[in-house]
């Protein structure tokens, strides 16, 4: 087991670990967006440690995604929402993410390596997408005492499907290009949430024509822009030299 994929793992923990309070204070709509901030700081780190020096492109990607993302968080106003759902909306929550990230999965298996990567880091983002609203219900659980969690069912889902998010993720980052599977899981996982979000824990955002559209360009330009980060050049030399040495590509 490599030394840096075991850091790496550690601070996936403790991202969650953050992750978790800050979905037990804020909503899904809120937080969860917040994440592809990690690909603004993970990116550039990599290009650092590769000999590449990022180009207007490269920032052209971050300003559309950190501009998205503030003109996103300013002009929805989401509700505070409820912690929880009725046990009638998980189940057509959890059908509808099984679904889809089976098709993806599906569809990438008989896919070039390319693709393939995209459909598992897509799939890994729904999965992931899942998984930050079952926290955020597990965060209240939490907060009625250890009791509630561990007598509850959402305790258990979380963690497998964390597990699944990681197998898929992982999955996604050896079957092609670093560029192709993460942008599509770092896209992916934000989206989801902000619909689940939205749709069944009652973080209404704002509606009307001009908010409605402001909100639509914000969160595209997100995604737009985690799409142009990823296919930053430093990406692929950096997956190049995994290759080269024989050893197994690690996520970012």
């Amino acid at each position: 087991m490599r030394p840096r994929w075991v850091t790496g793992l550690l601070f996936d923990i403790g991202g969650y670990a953050l992750q978790w309070v800050a979905l037990a204070l804020g909503s899904l709509v809120v937080v969860q967006p917040l994440l592809v901030v990690g690909l603004l700081f993970a990116l550039p780190m990599k290009a650092r440690l590769s000999p590449y020096r990022m180009h207007g492109w490269d920032w052209t990607g971050a300003l559309l995604t950190t501009a998205g993302l503030a003109v996103f968080l300013v002009v929805s106003q989401p509700a505070v929402g409820h912690p929880n759902v009725r046990p009638v909306v998980w189940t057509l929550l959890l059908c509808a993410a099984a679904g889809l990230a089976t098709f993806l999965v599906v569809i990438g298996r008989e896919s070039g390596p390319r693709l393939k990567a995209m459909a598992y880091g897509t799939a890994g983002g729904v999965v992931y997408g899942v998984c930050a609203a079952l926290t955020k219900t597990c965060a209240h659980l939490l907060s009625l005492g250890v009791g509630h969690l561990l007598g509850s069912w959402q305790a258990y889902a979380v963690a497998l499907g964390g597990l699944t998010g990681m197998v898929l993720a992982q999955s996604a980052f050896q079957a092609g290009p670093l560029d192709a599977s993460l942008p599509a899981l770092s896209a992916a996982d934000p989206v989801i949430s902000v619909v689940i979000g939205a749709v069944a824990f009652g973080e209404a955002v704002r509606s009307g024509m001009l908010a409605t559209t402001l909100e639509v360009v914000s969160l595209s330009a997100v995604v737009v822009g985690i799409f142009m980060i990823g296919h930053i050049e430093a990406v692929s030399a950096a997956q190049g030299r995994d290759h080269k040495s024989g050893h197994p590509q690690e996520a970012v």
